[in-house]
């Protein structure tokens, strides 16, 4: 497996430094619009800032997880740290839930009593920070395509981003046609747009920590693929989950008959699940026709049996 972790140490590496880049730009730029918050009493521009604090953090908790993640296995995690990617996603996605719902309690005061908002700074501030947030979502792209983690530092920015643009609105509106009710709309729309991004890198986070299915990988299109080996008979106690967002391990029990060559078959097997699955960390153990016992054995070869068997010989 030292590919597989070499290769996961490149990947961190190169996730690493756009990070950094990204985390003085958002947290340089939030204590300016935090202070033109205050000054012109938006709250659309309030909560673009209290994004930015939260991007800030995301980013933060982003670069925590990759440096961890590059840690190798040791005796009490053989695994090694891979997991806290998830883990920093997991953080991320409450963070922004968070901040959805203070966005939207704030906005229901600003509803039933409007303040005035100095349209003009509002606005400056408001096109500094989408340049802002379009940088740093460049400098993510990249990683977030490949790690869970830097997919929620990138929606954090993504969603700040939306939160630039509709400061920018909100000021337009504003100064053109005095209507105060903007600031609190703008406000709303770019909370209900964060809850539902918040939840689905939730979920991808919480498969992960499962030890779920990793998304696209068809458990019993990989049952039938081992079934398909030649001189494979069954298959019993399959199991597949995510170690990281981009690493699958798996482990199953392949029933054989004796003319089989056990070593030329796990070799077939691992080149398979690596090429046709992208599973890189396969334990696969061989077993006789008569080896074979429990319930994942009774039907017929290769076929009805259970996915999530608790027994292993």
């Amino acid at each position: 497996m030292g590919h597989d972790h070499d290769h996961a140490s490149a990947a961190s590496i190169r996730h690493e430094k756009p990070l950094w880049w990204a985390l003085a730009l958002i947290a340089a730029f939030m204590l300016v619009e935090l202070a033109a918050a205050f000054a012109t009493n938006s709250l659309a521009l309030l909560s673009d800032a209290a994004h930015m604090a939260t991007d800030a953090l995301a980013l933060g908790i982003a670069l925590v997880a990759v440096r961890l993640s590059r840690r190798p296995p040791d005796a009490r995690r053989s695994f090694g740290y891979v997991r806290t990617e998830a883990m920093g996603a997991m953080l991320n996605g409450l963070l922004l839930f968070a901040l959805a719902g203070y966005i939207l309690w704030e906005s229901v005061h600003r509803f039933m009593q409007p303040p005035e908002v100095a349209s003009i700074g509002m606005l400056v501030v408001g096109i500094a920070g989408l340049v802002v947030n379009l940088i740093a979502m460049r400098l993510l792209h990249a990683g977030s395509g490949e790690s869970l983690n830097v997919r929620g530092a990138y929606l954090e920015v993504w969603a700040d981003m939306l939160g630039s643009v509709g400061v920018i609105m909100a000021a337009l509106v504003i100064h053109f046609t005095g209507w105060q009710l903007a600031d609190p709309i703008i406000a709303v729309a770019i909370g209900l747009w964060v809850l539902p991004r918040a939840w689905t890198l939730m979920r991808q986070a919480g498969n992960v920590l499962m030890m779920g299915v990793p998304d696209g990988i068809d458990l019993a299109q990989v049952r039938a693929a081992l079934a398909d080996l030649p001189g494979v008979a069954g298959v019993h106690d399959l199991h597949v989950w995510a170690l990281a967002s981009s690493r699958a391990a798996m482990t199953a029990h392949l029933v054989v008959d004796g003319s089989v060559d056990g070593r030329a078959l796990r070799h077939a097997a691992a080149s398979l699940l690596r090429e046709r699955f992208d599973i890189g960390h396969a334990t696969l153990q061989i077993e006789g026709t008569d080896d074979c016992h429990g319930p994942d054995c009774d039907g017929a070869p290769g076929a009805g049996h259970s996915d999530h068997a608790h027994h292993h010989h």
